[in-house]
């Protein structure tokens, strides 16, 4: 059921709790706008884990060996297990999580655009581990330390372990696949459009960040720009290990990872190809691909929902 109004906490009640470092157990320790944010920020983390198995399956299926396939299948199992974590949170915070996951059209889906497009091989799937999962370990480890929302935080000491588990096993494969010429130029066609696609993963700049709430609340502890810049710390010197090309480097008089190409820029999906040769665009032009999906939204989104509607026809001519 959805928390009423008076049954939720004022404002200046929930902010005494979280100064006085109490974490949120339940909805009735949560304003207004607390439990919004929280319902926000958790749809974005079922959403994405939710979409990454179909989106992992379609490369998986080109494994190299059973071994190799079973291994695939392990880290799609988890990531189901991370989704439904979350959206039984969220049915404890009042959301209609069948409705949610069954009844939305495929462009509401809230998860990073990256996963619209598809991977379609086992080297971009390994790719994937390396880098996808590394932002989600980077974002959701940065829950786990800072969330004030108790059951969040005592759930992702399983997802935390496991993102790991994703991310050691994308570095091996590249590892592994780098050792040979082949291998090594496989990984940079896929590292060519992978690589910005999951710097972008991150949002928008601070600078247009529009719910900070995120961080006054302490749903995280770190802004969308320093998040990027933990992910390239360790994406980075992978990168430099296997000699691949990427564009960013590190500035030791900035103190930061910086980009050698424009950024924001658009992106031809369908070619996997940045056109980096136009210049810089705006990020209203990217929230406008966002907005639009990839050319995979449709398909994966319908893959999750498929065993719902096939069972409701099956239901509708027995009655």
């Amino acid at each position: 059921m959805t928390a009423t109004p008076s049954a939720l906490q004022s404002e200046e009640a929930l902010l005494n709790r979280i100064r006085k470092q109490q974490l949120v157990e339940s909805v009735e320790h949560m304003s207004p706008l607390y439990l919004e944010g929280m319902k926000r920020i958790l749809t974005v983390s079922a959403d994405t884990e939710l979409i990454s198995s179909p989106a992992y399956y379609h490369a998986a299926v080109h494994a190299p060996s059973l071994n190799a396939f079973g291994s695939a299948i392990s880290i799609i199992q988890d990531e189901l297990g991370h989704a439904h974590i979350a959206y039984r949170l969220m049915r404890d915070l009042g959301v209609d999580t069948e409705k949610l996951i069954f009844e939305r059209e495929p462009r509401q889906f809230k998860y990073p655009y990256a996963f619209d497009v598809p991977l379609e091989s086992w080297v971009e799937l390994v790719v994937a581990n390396a880098f996808y999962d590394r932002a989600g370990y980077t974002l959701l480890g940065d829950v786990y330390q800072s969330t004030t929302f108790g059951p969040w935080k005592r759930a992702l000491v399983k997802v935390d372990k496991e993102e790991t588990f994703h991310l050691r096993h994308g570095e091996q494969w590249m590892r592994r696949l780098n050792k040979d010429r082949s291998g090594h130029e496989a990984l940079q066609q896929a590292v060519d459009w992978m690589f910005l696609l999951t710097v972008e993963w991150f949002g928008l700049p601070d600078d247009m960040k529009k719910h900070t709430e995120q961080l006054e609340y302490g749903f995280k502890g770190h802004s969308n720009d320093e998040l990027r810049q933990i992910w390239m710390s360790t994406a980075v010197p992978l990168c430099n290990e296997l000699e691949l090309r990427i564009p960013a480097h590190y500035d030791p008089e900035r103190q930061k990872y910086v980009l050698d190409c424009p950024f924001p820029a658009h992106f031809d999906a369908s070619a996997k190809h940045w056109l980096l040769e136009d210049g810089p665009c705006t990020w209203d032009d990217v929230m406008k691909r966002w907005k639009a999906r990839g050319p995979k939204n449709e398909e994966f989104v319908g893959m999750i929902q498929r065993g719902k509607k096939e069972m409701l026809r099956l239901l509708e001519q027995e009655a």
